[in-house]
């Protein structure tokens, strides 16, 4: 028994580094995606959210892959099983239960499911983090752009955006003259 604690330990982990240099690459390019003063914030939240979910599905997948192997190089599931699928459902806690490991390896699928868990319930974390992180980095820069057309046009919220008749007569877009004041 303690041989199969010591083993999903290490597996577990390996999979804890894993999820934590993709966490660390993941903050690190939210964050300098953040620094991208751009127009079309609502754009370029989408292509942070999908990197950052497309990263995290790559992860859990190589934390799967490292599961395999670890069933493999043990002998862990039953002569022909086809041990990514056994460590998908394990991982996953699907628990389908038509490949089960072998008696002495009893407590690994168990210890699969628990590290699968974990790592869901951080990638989880993560998103969220990384969705605030952006929504703020979005309200900055949308204040940044707000407070720099406040100082370049003071008068800016008493501009009319409208065509008027002035007072001789002619049709006047008000774009460039302030509302009540003509020219």
């Amino acid at each position: 028994m303690l041989r199969q604690f010591l083993v999903g330990a290490a597996a577990s982990g390996c999979n804890i580094a894993i999820h934590a240099l993709v966490m660390v690459a993941v903050i690190r390019v939210t964050r300098r995606a953040d620094e991208l003063a751009t127009a079309y914030q609502t754009l370029r939240l989408i292509a942070v959210m999908i990197a950052t979910v497309t990263v995290l599905m790559i992860a859990h997948l190589a934390e799967v892959l490292v599961w395999s192997l670890t069933y493999a190089i043990l002998g862990v599931a039953p002569e022909g099983a086809d041990l990514v699928y056994f460590a998908f459902v394990n991982y996953t806690t699907l628990g389908y239960g038509d490949v089960t490991p072998v008696k002495r390896w009893h407590l690994l699928g168990p210890m699969t499911a628990m590290n699968g868990v974990l790592m869901f319930g951080w990638s989880t974390a993560v998103i969220f983090e990384v969705l605030r992180m952006t929504l703020a980095g979005e309200r900055r820069w949308r204040e940044s752009t707000e407070a720099g057309m406040a100082q370049a046009e003071p008068d800016a919220h008493r501009r009319a955006r409208l065509i008027c008749i002035n007072p001789a007569g002619e049709a006047v877009v008000s774009l460039s003259h302030r509302a009540l004041d003509w020219p």
